[in-house]
């Protein structure tokens, strides 16, 4: 597997969301999400992504358990947010609110290194931004934890350009995690600029349109029952409609390259530069192996300027109104 900078940390080209194997997309299966990150490791893909929320805390957990024995090859990057004084695992409904004060940052990470079972947490992301903690303290806080040795780089997920900013005043930022793929490119209005300005690292997640980007779907009746998709504003109604069309010139052009709809969605994220490190999230080793195949596909200057042409616009928000109100803050 080729590999990539975040700043100053190197990782494999392309990491491995864990969360749906916890949480969020249907049902489960933790021996063999077991298996997807061991598996993981044998074909180089290194950087694996989790967070206290997904579960919430059982993901991390399986993490954990998964890279047991072999911790010191692999990248763990895990992220904080809600309070979880009173979570009980695999309950959403008992997660408390939002907290990015100094304190829950300091408290939060031993709850995280005792789930991962590891004495340090290579990536440590703000996983939304709190708006009413200032930035600074938040950042500070995390890097009192860089020079306490828990932590060994700073992260922001969706946080908006004047926030990375302040942040990286603060202590240096080696990545911000945002949306970003085919039909989600908000970022290149000015989170992706800000990154390159800065040199911090750019990791997108749902690099598949989770999912439907890749085929894996083409109706919500088609999901489990629980899978937050069913509910999704992109996945809906004549926006469901609109987006199908998308959907099959991503199918379309895959073809004529000789390719799957997911190996050429994450080929062209890998094609937006060399900072940028997508993290395709899956539970099965299935996925694993054809999304970590994606690296080795080439698309040309044609190929690109084909697929800015002729994809159509996506139809409809990423999230629903609330979880639009969290994003680039």
């Amino acid at each position: 597997m080729k590999q990539r900078r975040l700043r100053d940390l190197r990782v494999s080209a392309i990491g491995l969301g864990c969360m749906g194997m916890s949480a969020f997309y249907g049902t489960t299966d933790e021996d063999e999400g077991i298996r997807t990150i061991r598996r993981a490791l044998e074909l180089g893909v290194d950087f694996l992504d989790t967070a206290q929320l997904y579960g919430p805390l059982t993901n991390e957990s399986l993490v954990g358990r998964a890279i047991r024995g072999h911790r010191d090859e692999y990248v763990i990057a895990t992220k904080f947010n809600y309070r979880m004084d009173h979570a009980v695992p695999g309950d959403m409904s008992t997660i408390g609110p939002q907290d990015g004060s100094a304190d829950h940052v300091r408290g939060s990470v031993h709850g995280s290194l005792e789930r991962l079972g590891t004495d340090r947490i290579d990536l440590y992301y703000q996983h939304r931004v709190d708006p009413d903690v200032p930035i600074e303290e938040t950042v500070g806080a995390m890097a009192e934890l860089v020079a306490e040795g828990k932590v060994r780089h700073l992260g922001l997920s969706e946080a908006a350009p004047e926030t990375i900013r302040r942040a990286h005043a603060v202590h240096p930022i080696t990545a911000v995690q945002t949306e970003y793929s085919l039909w989600t490119r908000d970022a290149e209005e000015g989170v992706l600029p800000v990154c390159r300005e800065l040199g911090i690292g750019f990791v997108p997640y749902s690099p598949l349109g989770r999912g439907f980007l890749a085929g894996r779907f083409a109706s919500p009746d088609e999901l489990d029952e629980g899978d937050f998709r069913r509910g999704g504003p992109r996945f809906t109604g004549d926006n469901l409609e609109a987006n199908l069309r998308l959907a099959a010139k991503v199918r379309e052009i895959a073809q004529e390259k000789d390719v799957t709809p997911a190996q050429l969605a994450i080929a062209w994220v890998l094609a937006q530069g060399d900072g940028l490190v997508p993290i395709p999230g899956t539970k099965r080793r299935t996925y694993l192996e054809q999304n970590a195949a994606a690296v080795d596909v080439v698309l040309t200057e044609d190929d690109l300027a084909r697929i800015d042409a002729e994809l159509p616009e996506p139809a409809g928000e990423r999230y629903d109104e609330a979880g639009m109100r969290s994003v680039n803050r």
